[in-house]
């Protein structure tokens, strides 16, 4: 099962600005790389200006592995904008790096979603200009 996407109507396209430019342009490498302060070394996502925990301004992209665990999901019966066809599923992944991540999860009944659940990511092309990070079951 995957996020089908309704042709007639485009799907919003990601907001890319400064903080997470770098995060983008990894993923459009199909690579998944999250902010790494320099001073202290923590991981930060969602990206932003400053470290959440020093209060640093210098950071760094680092490659994640891309692994981690589900901790809650929701699945949308009803789309909530004509762009997606429903059902799907939303999930909240914490990453082996400690950050969490919202996405999708695709290739999985809904019923069979489990916490704690391992899960990788995929990238998934919806148009010729937008690549998006989801996950799928591990293993």
């Amino acid at each position: 099962m995957s996020v089908e996407y309704n042709k007639e109507h485009p799907i919003p396209a990601p907001t890319v600005h400064p903080d997470n430019q770098g995060f983008w342009e990894g993923v459009g490498r199909r690579e998944l790389v999250f902010q790494r302060c320099k001073e202290c070394g923590s991981w930060c996502h969602p990206p932003r200006p400053m470290c959440p925990k020093c209060r640093s301004v210098e950071k760094e992209w680092s490659p994640s592995s891309g692994k981690g665990t589900v901790q809650s999901w929701a699945t949308y019966r009803d789309a909530p904008h004509p762009g997606f066809k429903a059902p799907y599923s939303v999930v909240l992944v914490e990453m082996e790096e400690g950050v969490r991540m919202v996405s999708n999860l695709v290739a999985i009944k809904p019923e069979e979603i489990r916490m704690g659940m391992p899960v990788e990511v995929v990238f998934e092309s919806v148009t010729d200009e937008i690549v998006l990070p989801k996950f799928r079951k591990a293993g």
